[in-house]
């Protein structure tokens, strides 16, 4: 039991009137007759307080079956008042490190009525993590006091990559093959033959089926093609030193393997065959390459336990163990992050390895604090010493990337924030134009 504020300002309205009490009435009276509304005052709150027990509400949690990494996950508490109006305070033990949107929910609830209160959390990890007991506190009907008491509601929940950015990514994805992709085949682009349709201005003459025109007199017949099927896309994530590092509130790691779910999502979608591997100095996972949407589920409980650790990451071996594995053309993805032009050797020698009889495509993941460093002028000493850094920081990548380019390798470097969608438009492009 907890005492409302109105028993304080009770309280404190006792103290006031006792000097006039006494100048009316004498001192020891005074004191007596405060004395007994005091008393009075937290008689009525323990009343008022015990006869809460009567009238609780009902409370029960909706979790979502599974929770997304750096997103906002609903969480949805139901409150039920049987018997009476209930103004309450809830506070909800989400596990520790979460963000969360609020900490406590204030509400009142008619009476003979269920109601939604919503907040939302963020996780910072995947993992298991224990959700603990709802604390609920309850106002009498005096408003006097507050009844405290625990909903046991504890359970386990699962933190899994951003799933519900692959659900967006799937919609997504589903819109553009019924309007994009039909564009980019009456362009023409690909290999594979899909269908014949009436000419039109603009398209390309070598594109004209003659034979099929002549069967059909006065009006030309054009090909359409679409982007090749069924190639592999193998992708290799790095889950090395450089990948523990936080970004924007999550482990670099954590970025790079949101964005290999995305791509493998859209890889699947288009047809693809999808392998993933995750390396430090072996190769700790590998996942053969597979076509279907089933596919996708695997790779989620395959990946989703993997963490980053503190070591030195082998592209070499990495890359001789996709060699060994696939035999046919693929376009090898290798997300991963690089220091200098030093440092990125090893990754240079590896991704040359491929070229030219796989399709080698290097994905970092930057970071943009070091981007805005660059960018903002101070007159502070430190801050200008620590932005010449970041510029040198900037200037040896550029230089690293200019000689992975030289040596056919695609490059892509983006904020580890904004990965995700870049290497999927990326990815689409490619398949577009039909460049693997």
């Amino acid at each position: 039991m907890v005492p409302a504020k109105k028993v304080y300002l009770l309280l404190l309205l006792g103290l006031a009137i006792a000097p006039i009490l006494s100048l009316l009435i004498g001192v020891t009276f005074s004191i007596a007759i405060t004395l007994l509304f005091d008393i009075a005052v937290l008689g009525l709150m323990v009343v008022d307080g015990w006869r809460v027990r009567t009238l609780r509400v009902q409370v029960s949690r909706q979790l979502p079956s599974r929770l997304s990494i750096g997103r906002d996950n609903p969480v949805v508490l139901n409150v039920t008042s049987e018997k009476t109006n209930a103004v309450i305070q809830i506070r909800d033990d989400y596990p520790v490190g979460f963000g969360v949107s609020v900490t406590a929910l204030n509400a009142t609830i008619a009476a003979n009525t269920t109601q939604e209160l919503t907040y939302s959390v963020q996780p910072t990890q995947r993992g298991e993590f224990a959700w603990g007991n709802i604390q609920v506190r309850q106002l009498g009907r005096w408003g006097l006091a507050w009844s405290d008491w625990q909903i046991p509601q504890s359970v386990q929940v699962k933190v899994y990559p951003d799933l519900l950015g692959l659900r967006s990514l799937s919609i997504r994805l589903t819109l553009q093959s019924s309007g994009s992709m039909r564009q980019s085949r009456q362009l023409g682009i690909g290999t594979e033959f899909a269908e014949l349709r009436n000419y039109r201005t603009g398209d390309d003459l070598r594109l004209i089926d003659w034979k099929a025109t002549a069967r059909r007199v006065g009006i030309p017949l054009v090909r359409v093609l679409e982007p090749e099927q069924e190639q592999t896309l193998i992708i290799l994530l790095d889950r090395g030193r450089l990948m523990t590092a936080k970004v924007k509130g999550l482990q670099r790691f954590d970025w790079g393997l949101n964005a290999t779910l995305s791509l493998a999502l859209a890889g699947l979608h288009r047809g693809d065959r999808v392998g993933v591997g995750v390396f430090d100095r072996l190769m700790q996972t590998w996942i053969p390459p597979e076509r279907g949407q089933h596919h996708l589920s695997q790779l989620i409980d395959r990946l989703t336990p993997i963490q980053p650790v503190l070591l030195e990451s082998d592209y070499l071996g990495a890359v001789t163990n996709v060699v060994q594995q696939q035999t046919r053309r693929a376009l090898v993805v290798v997300i991963t992050d690089l220091v200098d032009v030093t440092a990125s050797t090893e990754l240079l020698a590896a991704l040359t390895r491929l070229a030219p009889r796989y399709l080698p495509f290097c994905v970092t993941l930057r970071d943009p604090q070091v981007d805005q460093l660059a960018h903002t002028f101070s007159p502070d000493i430190t801050q200008t010493y620590r932005r010449a850094v970041a510029l040198d920081l900037l200037a040896q990548r550029q230089v690293a990337f200019a000689q992975l380019k030289q040596k056919g390798v695609l490059v892509l470097d983006a904020p580890a924030n904004q990965i995700t969608d870049q290497l999927v438009e990326r990815y689409l492009q490619l398949k577009a134009r039909n460049q693997l």
